[in-house]
C-alpha cells in the first residue's frame, strides 16, 4: 500500500518498496555490513540478496505516518554484532525521516549470518 503525509495542500503516498530501497542502500554503507539477507523463513539459508533485489531484506510497514522496519542483514565475521545492528538502526532511522518526512518508531535488524 504505501505510507501517507497529508499536509494543507494534498496527500503524498509513499510506497512501501521505496522506505524498504531508502532502508536497504543505507543499511548496506554501514560498516561491517556485508549485505541484505531475505526475511522469508521459505528461503532457509540466509543468501546475499543482489543490489536491484534489496528491497526483498526489508519489510516496512506504516500506520498513518509512524513507520516500523524491519531488515535482515548479514555481518562481517570479526565486528560487533550489537555495535553494528546499533549503526544500521541510528542510521535507517535518520536516513528515512530525513527522505520520507515520517517518524519511524522502530528499526528491528535480524542478523542471518556472517561472512568471512
Amino acid at each position: 500500500m504505501g505510507a501517507t503525509l497529508t499536509n494543507t495542500l494534498g496527500k503524498i503516498i509513499i510506497a512501501d518498496n521505496v522506505i524498504a530501497c531508502i532502508a536497504g542502500n543505507t543499511a548496506t554503507e554501514c560498516y561491517g555490513v556485508v549485505g541484505m539477507a531475505s526475511l522469508s523463513a521459505a528461503d532457509g539459508i540466509a543468501d546475499l540478496l543482489k543490489r536491484e533485489s534489496m528491497a526483498k531484506g526489508v519489510r516496512v510497514s506504516a500506520q498513518n505516518a509512524i513507520l516500523v522496519v524491519e531488515m535482515g542483514v548479514i555481518i562481517e565475521y570479526g565486528v560487533s554484532i550489537a555495535t553494528v545492528a546499533k549503526n544500521i538502526i541510528d542510521n535507517v532511522k535518520f536516513n528515512v525521516e530525513l527522505l520520507t518526512g515520517m517518524q519511524v518508531s522502530k528499526v528491528n535488524v535480524t542478523v542471518k549470518g556472517i561472512r568471512v
